[in-house]
């Protein structure tokens, strides 16, 4: 009796058979994938699914009651859909919304894109218990959406391609691995430097709660490497230099300029023609000036010099828009927006830099050996210290690592240098520095759906010519 019982279990229709065999291959492909193999222990469970039938899989589906065999249905709907999305933002592609302008004109606020995580092969989550589509915080709950633990090493799969020079990539903040909840721009570290770590820590009122937030737990950013593992880069008058060679010029790359007219009124539907968004467009006066570092409107235009008795305008523009508005009747001057007192990265090294003029600067690369001097020090030490885990002590001229004396230190990862194209409206490694490799989360390929922000649902909201549009240059 026993007997046939079993041998009824194999006794199934080749149907069965086929889709049992090709879904175990699958399963088997995406272990010496993945190369966990501890993950065959579930081989097993998949064949049963389909041929053996051991485990009552389905069970739920032999009550009688219809009310419950329908709330059952969908719980075991929505259960099959959250793992398979889980499985492909992990492994396969994720979306990803545009929310800030800091790659204007190459990419706007409000474009939709498809991330491919095949593309520079996708990480092992750091967390694997996580609920798909969150990334760190549940809506309106304000709890985390991920278990702290356990946490795994960073492990990439292989991928199609590795990250180069002019790719548009999305990676995790570096600097956000703490966070400052009520005021999280600037990150916490550049919080610290302006205002002290004790009053960042206990002003909870003003900064609000401190949370640690593991490496794929953090916002996701998106700009252009610009600079990628061994190269030099220098930036001087807006120019950026890759090795002592100029960038490629890219259409969407803007600043920001004054603009003088002789009186006239730049009205909204030039500036539309101009692509110039509303949140850009700046007409100024004594309160916007002073949130350019000038004490009144007076001083910054005897700084620049443009006449105070006329309107001064103010807004991003790339070469080809540029180029128009100086062909636009009334426009006396238009002169790019000089950089600002603002201290860049490495913040406290000491350096000359700014926004405009910048480095120049080595970009680590994976077994590169770095000689430690004082002068370097502030530039690589987060990379020691946090990104690749070392004690690193300072005494006097001498430098410890991980109690250790040494004159050297070498690179375990690749590092990127990110900018973001609207090079004067873009918080980017100029301001925190480099993005190890295992921060890269993957390249936009698709824009799926583009939503203008200005705009109203019959008036062109929906950016049709932008549907499908290539993400990738």
């Amino acid at each position: 009796m026993n007997t046939e019982k079993e041998s009824s279990r194999f006794d199934k229709p080749m149907k069965q058979w086929i889709k049992g065999i090709v879904w175990s291959l699958v399963y088997i492909l995406f272990i010496v994938w993945v190369g966990n193999y501890w993950w065959l222990l579930g081989l097993p469970m998949v064949f049963d699914a389909f041929v053996t039938k051991y485990v009552r899989w389905t069970f739920w589906k032999e009550t009688k009651n219809k009310s419950l065999l329908a709330v059952l249905g969908w719980i075991d709907a929505i259960v099959f859909a959250l793992i398979a999305v889980y499985f492909i933002n992990t492994y396969l592609f994720q979306n990803y919304q545009i929310p800030t302008s800091s790659l204007e004109k190459s990419l706007l606020v409000g474009d939709f894109l498809f991330v491919s995580k095949a593309s520079y092969g996708p990480r092992v989550p750091n967390t694997p218990f996580s609920f798909p589509l969150v990334q760190h915080t549940f809506p309106l709950l304000n709890c985390k959406s991920f278990l702290e633990n356990p946490q795994w090493e960073y492990k990439r799969l292989k991928g199609f391609d590795s990250v180069k020079r002019n790719d548009i990539v999305v990676f995790n903040f570096p600097t956000g691995d703490t966070v400052a909840v009520k005021q999280q721009n600037p990150d916490y570290y550049t919080l610290c430097y302006l205002y002290g770590r004790d009053v960042v820590n206990n002003r909870n009122d003003i900064f609000g709660d401190i949370v640690y937030r593991p490496v794929d737990r953090r916002e996701n950013y998106v700009k252009r490497c610009v600079a990628i593992a061994g190269d030099w880069l220098q930036i001087k008058d807006n120019q950026v230099y890759i090795n002592g060679n100029k960038q490629d010029k890219f259409q969407g790359i803007q600043f920001n300029y004054y603009v003088q007219t002789d009186g006239t009124r730049l009205n909204g539907d030039l500036l539309d023609k101009l692509n110039i968004s509303v949140d850009d467009r700046l007409l100024m006066d004594d309160n916007s000036a002073r949130n350019f570092g000038f004490q009144n409107i007076t001083e910054l235009a005897n700084t620049i010099g443009l006449d105070i008795s006329l309107p001064i305008y103010h807004f991003p523009m790339n070469e080809e828009t540029y180029n128009k508005i100086q062909k636009v009747s009334g426009v006396l001057k238009v002169i790019i927006e000089p950089a600002r007192e603002r201290e860049v990265f490495p913040l406290g090294g000491n350096k000359t830099w700014n926004r405009d003029n910048f480095g120049p600067i080595w970009v680590p690369k994976k077994g590169a050996r770095l000689a430690l001097n004082h002068y370097n020090l502030p530039i690589y030490e987060r990379i020691i210290s946090t990104y690749e885990h070392n004690k690193l002590e300072v005494k006097g001229n001498d430098f410890y690592i991980n109690d250790k004396l040494t004159k050297t230190y070498t690179f375990k990862m690749d590092y990127y240098w990110m900018m973001g194209d609207n090079r004067h409206n873009s918080a980017d490694s100029r301001y925190w520095g480099f993005v190890p490799e295992d921060h890269i989360v993957g390249r936009p390929v698709l824009v799926w759906l583009s939503l203008d922000k200005d705009k109203g649902w019959f008036s062109g909201k929906i950016r049709w010519n932008r549907f499908f549009k290539n993400a990738v240059k």
